[in-house]
């Protein structure tokens, strides 16, 4: 959606700015993105007799850590504004002004199977040295893959997974 995009930019350019570690932010900014995503939350929020400060004390109660000033005094204000529909695309474009400062990627592994730790580690030394930037890794379990894993990073898709393989033989056979 181009307008929440439009609308979430200058938030997340204005807080990027004013926070001294943009990793911490990063952590506090996803927790209220998770929350906003809630759309019971959207709904209490635009009720016309839910008062600001209840709106606050719901979602800062609902993250379950305490905010920073800076957290609070930027939640506040998407509140008085009613911008909270927006704070899940603000947070995505934090990350990304993160990233591109610090020249990482996020990257999302998804497995067919639980990954340890040791096997993350070839994974993202491995996928690092492929896509040729830091990797921050998330994995997502996905048991449809069958075996083998699809990593996606930003629009990048690398799909090594035993169910692409067998689409591209069936895709083959049937040509």
């Amino acid at each position: 959606m181009a307008e929440l995009a439009t609308i979430a930019r200058p938030y997340a350019e204005a807080l990027f700015k004013s926070v001294p570690d943009a990793g911490a932010a990063t952590q506090w900014l996803d927790a209220l993105a998770a929350v906003a995503a809630d759309a019971q939350l959207l709904a209490f929020a635009a009720n016309p007799k839910a008062q600001d400060q209840q709106v606050f004390d719901v979602m800062s109660g609902a993250i379950g850590t305490t905010l920073p000033p800076a957290g609070q005094n930027f939640l506040r204000a998407l509140i008085e504004n009613g911008r909270l529909p927006a704070l899940p695309e603000i947070a995505a474009q934090f990350r990304v002004l993160n990233n591109s400062r610090s020249g990482t990627s996020d990257a999302v592994v998804y497995s067919a199977f639980p990954i340890d730790a040791q096997a993350l580690d070839g994974v993202s030394a491995a996928l690092e040295k492929r896509f040729g930037r830091k990797l921050n890794l998330t994995v997502e379990q996905q048991p449809e893959l069958i075996g083998g894993v699809r990593v996606v990073v930003g629009d990048e898709v690398l799909d090594t997974s035993v169910k692409a393989r067998l689409e591209q033989m069936k895709v083959a056979l049937t040509a």
